[in-house]
């Protein structure tokens, strides 16, 4: 594919064909569930709008983001026939989420009673996701709650329940019996809203198994290449790859400190490459002295601090002619990278991908808008 823009520092390139066969993978694996897409965080930083018509053109008809901004945005780019959860809830006025087509997701008893206050103000079924905590105490209706409107029937009468859900503290770690014990708990709260699907399994939950699996799951980090099994191999299509062109190359004596406070200094004579990506663009500053880049297949240690816009490289193993001014240099790419950059940093390849800034020009391969 012709490269659009010839005037970039630094891009983040994503692959639409690949984010697209991975939540196909995802859907074949959970058969005969269905499978929705996460697109919160505009879509983990990748492009809302483009990323949610390229799985709604492969079959994707539920999606989910975090705010009403968010989901008003991709009402625009999908039919109407697309389901658009707000995960976070009613924290817009009533109206303005019917009006959009927008289905909340209700975390407490008092969005129960507000929603279906507007759907009798309308006079018309509204849409509802009822959240039931079964351990993240984050969002969803405690135990109490549950038990109070399953004895109150008549409180979600008005509206259109399209599933219960709840979500999973521990999946990426399979062996914790916080899983089965969260599975144990979302079966019992189920048996209070009997006829009513249900949704448990978010990327990792889809790896626990069937059990797992009920009649709805949402993949979120997997569908962007990141590794949903950490004890494993990842089994997903890398997604991104985060790029910058060398903007400064200086010969430098054995000695020479290098960026703030001189936490690395040169054991040779050697040659210092300088990149327009730094703490600023999401690329974290505890990276510095411990990552690697890529310059065609070798790879390239980081050193000294990551500074707000800069970062170094020590090229000298590299001839003039592979590195200089100009050179392309691989911040992140293939299956693994973005989750070892993350474990090197101290954080998850959650953070790490949200976080790219943007400064980096965005490059869309493939896709489609349907």
């Amino acid at each position: 594919m012709t490269d659009p823009i010839d005037v970039s520092a630094s891009r983040l390139v994503i692959d639409l064909d690949a984010l697209t066969r991975n939540w196909q993978a995802l859907a074949g694996m959970v058969r005969p569930a269905e499978c929705a897409g996460v697109v919160k965080a505009d879509a983990y930083g990748l492009g809302a709008t483009r990323v949610a018509q390229s799985l709604a053109h492969a079959g994707c008809r539920r999606f989910f983001v975090a705010n009403p901004d968010g989901a008003a945005a991709l009402r625009t780019v999908l039919d109407d026939a697309a389901r658009v959860y707000v995960l976070n809830g009613l924290i817009a006025a009533t109206g303005d989420l019917a009006a959009h087509n927008l289905v909340p997701v209700l975390n407490d008893l008092g969005q129960v009673v507000r929603w279906a206050d507007a759907a009798r103000r309308l006079e018309r079924r509204l849409g509802a996701v009822l959240h039931i905590d079964t351990g993240m105490a984050r969002l969803g209706l405690p135990p109490a709650e549950t038990a109070r409107l399953a004895a109150s029937p008549e409180l979600l009468a008005p509206l259109d329940l399209h599933f219960v859900m709840s979500h999973l503290s521990c999946a990426s770690e399979p062996e914790e019996a916080e899983n089965h014990r969260q599975l144990k708990l979302f079966r019992h709260a189920m048996r209070s809203f009997p006829g009513a699907s249900a949704s448990l399994a978010n990327s990792s939950g889809i790896f626990l198994g069937e059990a797992w699996h009920h009649d709805l799951v949402r993949p979120g980090y997997a569908v962007y290449g990141g590794n949903p099994t950490p004890s494993g191999a990842n089994p997903m299509e890398p997604v991104i790859r985060l790029k910058a062109r060398i903007i400064q190359v200086r010969e430098v004596p054995a000695g020479t400190r290098v960026g703030y406070s001189g936490t690395y200094t040169t054991k040779r004579a050697t040659r210092l490459a300088t990149l327009p990506v730094g703490y600023a663009d999401g690329y974290p500053r505890a990276l510095g002295n411990l990552a690697h880049a890529f310059i065609g297949d070798r790879a390239v240690p980081v050193v000294g601090h990551i500074s707000m816009d800069l970062m170094t490289l020590d090229i000298g193993g590299l001839p003039e002619a592979r590195a200089h001014v100009g050179t392309w240099v691989d911040l992140i790419r293939g299956r693994t990278m973005l989750d070892d950059l993350a474990g090197r940093a101290g954080t998850i390849g959650y953070e790490l991908l949200t976080s790219l800034g943007a400064r980096y020009a965005r490059q869309w391969l493939g896709g489609t808008c349907g």
